[in-house]
């Protein structure tokens, strides 16, 4: 899925190096709010472009010591270039704001509609899981790991295609790392645990995801976070009777949650996978 010759006269236009100010857009009703600011649909005046802006608060940033990472964010995600991640344009600040320039996803939140809908079809579910495992092998060849994929940062666009959106815990890395981040229904047992994570991570998160579209709810989930941190560890992965779920589906993500990372199903054989072969609409557009 390439991106229309139009579209990329309109991004030159935005991604040319200059120095942008707030006078350059038209700022319209906001999307969203987040812990450090606002999302405000916006229109570039020059290139009449439709895009998504991200106004954080210096203030709160600095309070919550957390400028490096959006540094991070930013730096990773102005070099991607996927059809399932979204593009960040550029950015620019002020005396009290940092604003992001970034691709508006015309369809809104995954989660919202995952909420709606309580689980995905088989066929949805393998079109959103292809696809990021797609933009997940890009990611990876390019050092990079995100490390929090949820529902809540995935969005979807004008067609229905997913794009992974929020870079916050992401890190270009050439080796292993053992920090702790992400969100713990999310967390693989080597980050629980606080041992040394590789790019394996994204492929269990990956694994929880594909559980929670099928499901409604996280595989691992638990009252207290104690027996979640167990049910972890453990891999106390149980498949409930409804809704109904195919025996290659669960096969899958049997084959994802696996707590020894070295035998996690490598993403490229993810998308050989006959469950993924039969449903995912080749696409990466789930259209209903």
């Amino acid at each position: 899925m390439g991106i229309s010759a139009e579209a990329q006269e309109e991004e030159k236009v935005l991604t040319v190096e200059k120095r942008w100010t707030l006078s350059d857009f038209d700022i319209g009703k906001p999307l969203g709010r987040g812990k450090f600011g606002h999302v405000y649909l916006a229109r570039e005046k020059k290139s009449n472009r439709i895009v998504a802006l991200k106004v954080l608060f210096k203030s709160q940033l600095k309070q919550s010591q957390v400028e490096h990472q959006l540094r991070r964010e930013v730096e990773i995600q102005s070099h991607l270039r996927h059809p399932n991640i979204l593009h960040l344009y550029g950015y620019f600040y002020d005396q009290s704001r940092v604003y992001l320039i970034l691709e508006y996803a015309a369809k809104g939140e995954l989660y919202k509609e995952l909420q709606k809908c309580k689980y995905f079809s088989e066929r949805r579910a393998a079109t959103y899981v292809a696809s990021l495992a797609r933009a997940l092998i890009y990611l990876h060849g390019k050092h990079v790991i995100h490390r929090d994929i949820k529902p809540e940062n995935l969005l979807i666009g004008v067609q229905g295609e997913l794009n992974i959106a929020d870079f916050g815990w992401s890190v270009h890395t050439f080796g292993r790392r053992q920090t702790m981040c992400g969100t713990l229904d999310y967390l693989p047992p080597e980050m629980v645990e606080s041992v040394e994570h590789d790019a394996s991570v994204d492929i269990w998160s990956l694994g929880v995801l594909c559980y929670e579209f099928l499901y409604g709810v996280p595989p691992f989930e638990a009252k207290e976070h104690s027996d979640t941190y167990r049910r972890i560890i453990k891999v106390d992965l149980k498949f409930p009777p409804k809704p109904v779920v195919s025996s290659a589906a669960k096969e899958l993500i049997g084959q994802m949650l696996v707590k020894d990372s070295s035998r996690r199903l490598p993403l490229h054989k993810l998308l050989e996978h006959p469950w993924i072969l039969q449903n995912a609409d080749p696409s990466g557009i789930y259209r209903g």
